[in-house]
């Protein structure tokens, strides 16, 4: 449990707050690519409770604040000019670095213009997510993490709402153990294979994923510190001879990274609207072939509605929820697709989940690993010292590679080497990996 102090300040995350004031210091998904209207591409968004206007220009991209200085008018209406915004009540002009750079209604030699500048943030784009700095000061490089050096026909971007603080979501996707029960089918899972995780035959079993961690419910959970945050062991024993190893990561500070089959891999981020609702990001990465967008696209879009990527199954209709399926085919009964079960777990919780009265086990040492690294890294942040996953130049970056993910069997003996060698196996397989510069991870 944590104290009601460390709850909120590890929930809290506005402007002015220490935890906002640490994640604000990383890049953070701002939105896909593929929603940015085609026709005029301005959106209005809004990040660490802060309302923005996020919109295309010649050279990339510009996020500002939402509200005009002059009168306060909403500038996400505006008309898209020059590679800036014009607000359409009185034509002021705004460009990308938030500044004012006509007033037409003020006479010809006023300077007035000159003394406004409205909220203002860096922005790139990597492999479909469009990445916004919001921190103060120059932002850091971008890490060498595989989402962000595959090629772009290897990858595939998406997003999704979750009602509830994103602390919940990102603790949800560090958590190993639970995937033996939310995921697990009581019938046949009847899932195509492809994009659908857990759905997959683990090598050299003849089991799907889902099965397999259904029926071996108790792994030993391991966990150690490395230069992206946190590597996670989930490790159960099939039989005398033989574990099945899974290596999840910490993305610090608010991402994960998992084995999705046995060739490909997605990252995840958490990032909050407001204290009680967020959207999680992700990049999809195939190490042996090139991603099929169009499925995955289709697979996704039937559960969720637009413009804001909710999900149809929600609190509003109980997730979906239905006894006779429950009773026959998914531990949850509430439908085949494993991001409701996810989504469900930790919307259930409450807008945000009180941790002050609930009792963690030996089975829940990533999140407290997890927890305790957030502290650590919010009073060092205020404190001015180096933060976890935080490059302070390019040779630093070029060291933040990987994170090794996969999910395999392996010799009861020597399965600590074992991973690892299956995993470089995989990438000198594949088509795009390039050897990335020696680090921790490596």
């Amino acid at each position: 449990m944590l104290r009601q102090e460390d709850n909120e300040k590890l929930t809290r995350s506005g402007p002015g707050t220490p935890l906002g004031g640490l994640m604000r210091a990383y890049w953070q998904p701002a939105a896909l690519v593929s929603e940015m209207p085609t026709d005029r591409p301005v959106k209005a968004i809004r990040l660490f409770g802060e309302d923005l206007v996020l919109f295309r220009r010649a050279d990339g991209w510009g996020l500002i604040s939402r509200f005009c200085a002059h009168r306060g008018v909403d500038l996400s209406f505006g008309r898209l000019e020059g590679g800036g915004l014009r607000c359409l009540y009185h034509g002021w002009l705004y460009d990308a670095q938030g500044r004012c750079v006509e007033q037409p209604a003020e006479p010809p030699h006023s300077q007035f213009l000159d003394k406004i500048r409205i909220a203002n943030y860096p922005c790139v784009e990597r492999n479909g997510i469009i990445f916004a700095y919001l921190g103060a000061g120059d932002p850091p490089p971008f890490p060498a993490y595989d989402c962000f050096v595959a090629p772009e026909e290897y990858t595939f971007a998406f997003k999704g709402l979750w009602e509830c603080n994103w602390l919940q979501g990102l603790e949800g996707g560090i958590d190993p153990s639970h995937v033996s029960f939310l995921h697990r089918f009581v019938g046949e899972d009847p899932r195509d294979v492809y994009g659908q995780q857990f759905s997959e035959e683990v090598e050299g079993t003849g089991t799907k994923l889902s099965k397999l961690v259904g029926d071996h419910y108790r792994p030993d959970i391991e966990v150690e510190s490395v230069e992206h945050g946190l590597r996670v062991f989930a490790i159960r024993q099939l039989t005398e001879q033989i574990k099945h190893v899974r290596v999840t990561n910490l993305l610090f500070p608010n991402a994960f990274v998992v084995p999705f089959g046995n060739s490909k891999v997605f990252t995840q981020w958490h990032v909050p609207i407001d204290d009680e609702n967020h959207y999680w990001y992700m990049i999809f990465y195939d190490f042996a072939e090139q991603t099929d967008k169009e499925t995955l696209l289709q697979q996704r879009l039937e559960g969720v509605s637009l413009p804001d990527y909710r999900p149809l199954r929600n609190r509003s209709n109980n997730w979906g929820f239905d006894p006779t399926e429950q009773r026959d085919l998914t531990y949850t009964g509430m439908g085949l697709d494993i991001n409701v079960h996810d989504q469900w777990a930790v919307e259930s919780m409450g807008p945000i989940q009180d941790r002050t009265v609930e009792r963690l086990g030996v089975s829940d040492r990533a999140v407290t690993a997890n927890r305790r690294m957030l502290l650590r890294a919010i009073d060092t942040f205020q404190a001015g010292g180096a933060l976890p996953a935080h490059p302070l130049d390019e040779t630093q970056a070029a060291k933040l590679v990987g994170p090794l993910a996969v999910d395999m069997i392996s010799p009861s003996d020597g399965w600590q080497d074992r991973w690892q060698e299956k995993e470089a196996e995989r990438r000198s397989a594949s088509p795009w990996f390039r050897a990335q510069p020696e680090s921790a991870d490596a």
